[in-house]
């Protein structure tokens, strides 16, 4: 069977402000999870395992931190002669009515219109790069270009006390007949994943008139505009995954998906045979388990070196966990030091982050957050922020 020409467009610029400190200096997509992967990996991952091989990266806030994580697309056979991965900047030359900052996810792909009506895809994928789940691209890609559909939303359920945060969608089978981006009052908790699938010609027709009526403050997200017509016109359909979805875009969801993979029965496996997640590797050694460690439900990176009490926990490459201290319900990012006697509990520990010795770091509610580079003197309690964040105007 004839692969559709397909290009997926993975939306890695945002700044990702509810994740706080954590993207102070990184993109979000860079953000590390379950240890030594990072979120880009996922729709990287997708990509793989779907057999799509034509992707761009579109990148924007602390792309450093974002382009050493791509690796020239080597990890995810994506470093080709022809086609392969692409990334791409704001354009900011002269005499281009597309130059400038992207403002939102809808004003980025519109700047680019060009370049994908050259690439004359038969299919446009669009995915974001701050939410974990395996999902076949090109299943989707299949599905929608047997319908009429000029956009097909993924979809997933989620917590109704959390629907606002999304686009919500209403739907009678696979016709979707409602969409509210974000809303005050949820009418249901059926949201769009932020995957797409779009018939590029006539949407990208769209796009143009949007930005043209825009002018010169620009789009902002897909969800604002284009979707509400698309779905007006009767041209949207959704795809439902069933399986494993989650947004780490706050805090809260950061440290609950990480739960997640020491839950005794984890709702997902990176490492899962059938679809593995794939990443940049590195030069690490094995992680060294001292004879005075005591471990339970813990997820170990290359490089850990661990001598106290590990429960519930998943440590980044490097975290060194002295004998005496306790580490409970958090996540150690690269690096990380606790010294002897100290106590972290539900918190998140950003990288070359020291808990010195007998130091308490938060604790029951709600989770405690300590920036990166952060030297930890005095006891931080439960909910707290090292350092605090200022005050903006």
């Amino acid at each position: 069977m004839v692969q559709p020409r397909t290009l997926v467009v993975v939306l890695a610029g945002g700044a990702g402000g509810r994740l706080e400190l954590l993207t102070r200096n990184r993109a979000k997509p860079a953000m590390p999870y379950g240890g030594h992967y990072r979120l880009v990996d996922v729709p990287l991952t997708n990509c793989l395992h779907s057999g799509l091989s034509d992707v761009w990266v579109i990148e924007q806030n602390n792309p450093v931190s974002l382009s050493d994580q791509l690796a020239n697309g080597r990890p995810w056979d994506l470093d080709r002669t022809r086609g392969g991965l692409l990334v791409l900047h704001p354009r900011l030359e002269s005499g281009s009515d597309k130059q400038g900052w992207h403002q939102g996810t809808a004003d980025a792909l519109w700047r680019h219109t060009e370049l994908i009506r050259e690439f004359a895809p038969e299919a446009l994928v669009v995915v974001s790069a701050d939410a974990v789940y395996a999902l076949d691209y090109e299943e989707v890609v299949r599905a929608h270009l047997a319908s009429e559909a000029l956009v097909t939303m993924v979809t997933t359920q989620v917590d109704p006390a959390d629907a606002s945060r999304y686009g919500v969608v209403e739907a009678d089978g696979e016709r979707i007949t409602g969409y509210a981006y974000k809303p005050d009052e949820p009418t249901g908790n059926l949201v769009t994943n932020e995957v797409f699938v779009f018939t590029p010609l006539p949407v990208l027709d769209l796009l143009d008139e949007l930005g043209e009526a825009a002018g010169k403050d620009g789009l902002e997200d897909l969800g604002d505009d284009l979707l509400p017509r698309l779905v007006d016109d009767d041209r949207a359909r959704q795809h439902r995954l069933v399986g494993y979805w989650r947004d780490l875009g706050t805090i809260e969801s950061y440290w609950s998906a990480h739960m997640d993979l020491v839950a005794a029965d984890p709702p997902y496996d990176p490492g899962n045979r059938s679809w593995p997640l794939t990443t940049v590797g590195g030069d690490r050694p094995a992680a060294r388990v001292r004879p005075q460690a005591r471990l339970e439900d813990a997820l170990l990176s290359p490089g850990c070196d661990v001598a106290g009490t590990v429960r519930r926990c998943v440590l980044s490459p490097g975290v060194v966990v002295e004998a005496g201290a306790e580490v409970v319900d958090s996540v150690l990012l690269h690096n990380a030091v606790v010294r002897r006697g100290a106590r972290v509990r539900r918190a998140v520990l950003d990288e070359r982050v020291e808990v010195c010795a007998d130091v308490s770091v938060g604790g029951g509610g709600d989770v405690a957050l300590v920036g990166s580079g952060e030297r930890v003197e005095h006891d931080l309690p439960a909910g707290a922020r090292q350092p605090q964040e200022e005050d903006e105007d």
